[in-house]
């Protein structure tokens, strides 16, 4: 609304003459209703958008990877997502072998960078429900291993994302945080018992209109109910190892891993929200939308 709120109410009131009755008072009142509903419009503008209308979700599914469905899947090949990479990705390093995905990470001269790196997306995008990804890691100062949503501009909607990132120089920790309108959010460090690199873990988010939970193994490890730190635009789920030389306070100071670092994953799932879970692991199993 571009008129100020008290201006164009004071307006409203004034031109109802005193003495029209009840017809008169009623204007009055929805006009009050009416400014009201623009003015919160204004402050919140995405959270008024989010409460008339659902998010549009692509439907559930499990891919355990017994082969590489490439109507699903987008192999991002032959850029970089900017200056703080040290890498191009490269399809090249995509690879699936024995029901289990690799994403790898070496040094091979691509473009103007000294390494490729590998990364894939789905092709649609999906909302509220549980989110979850049985992956392994390897290790390296400087990478980062990932499992996360995310939409953005060049989807022509707002940066939103919610994120596992496991900085592989320390892989006993992952990283959870969210992305809203381009702002972090809610980042913190868990413990992966056993460490992401020594075996399979299990990664999972449940994304609800009201709140967003992440789970580790099973295991609750972070909770927001803050509806500014809530996204709420459907996203494409993403897997990517990626290294850079310029994030050190982050990941570490680059260091050369000298041979290839894979991150390989098992399985990954979608389940929306009310549907029933889809296999006897799954964290949709174990959890409900009120626990």
């Amino acid at each position: 609304m571009n008129a100020d709120p008290s201006t164009s109410t004071m307006a409203c009131v004034s031109s109802h003459a005193p003495g029209n009755g009840l017809a008169s008072l009623l204007g009055v009142v929805g006009a009050l209703v009416a400014t009201a509903a623009a003015l919160a419009a204004s402050l919140h503008p995405a959270h008024a958008q989010a409460a008339q209308q659902e998010l549009q979700s692509a439907p559930s599914f499990v891919d355990n990877f017994s082969n590489f469905d490439r109507s699903r899947w987008f192999v991002s090949d032959g850029w970089s997502n900017g200056a703080h990479q040290n890498c191009i990705w490269s399809k090249e390093l995509v690879r699936l072998s024995d029901g289990v995905l690799s994403l790898g990470f070496e040094k091979r001269k691509l473009k103007d960078r000294e390494f490729a790196c590998a990364e894939i997306q789905t092709k649609q995008r999906y909302g509220y429900g549980v989110y979850e990804a049985r992956m392994k890691t390897g290790t390296g100062s400087g990478l980062n291993a990932a499992f996360f949503s995310y939409i953005g501009p060049q989807d022509k909607q707002p940066w939103d994302e919610i994120d596992f990132e496991v900085l592989t120089k320390d892989p006993s920790k992952v990283q959870v945080n969210s992305y809203i309108q381009g702002k972090p959010k809610n980042g913190k460090l868990v413990d992966v018992e056993g460490g992401a690199d020594k075996g399979f873990n299990d990664y999972g988010f449940v994304w609800e209109k009201d709140r967003l939970r992440w789970y580790v193994n099973g295991k609750l490890v972070h909770e927001v109910t803050n509806p500014d730190e809530l996204p709420t635009h459907s996203q494409k789920i993403f897997f990517s190892l990626w290294g850079s030389d310029k994030l050190t306070n982050w990941m570490g100071a680059f260091v050369d891993p000298g041979s290839k670092v894979t991150m390989e994953v098992k399985r990954v799932a979608f389940t929306a929200l009310g549907q029933p879970c889809q296999f006897p692991e799954s964290l949709a199993c174990s959890i409900s939308n009120s626990n």
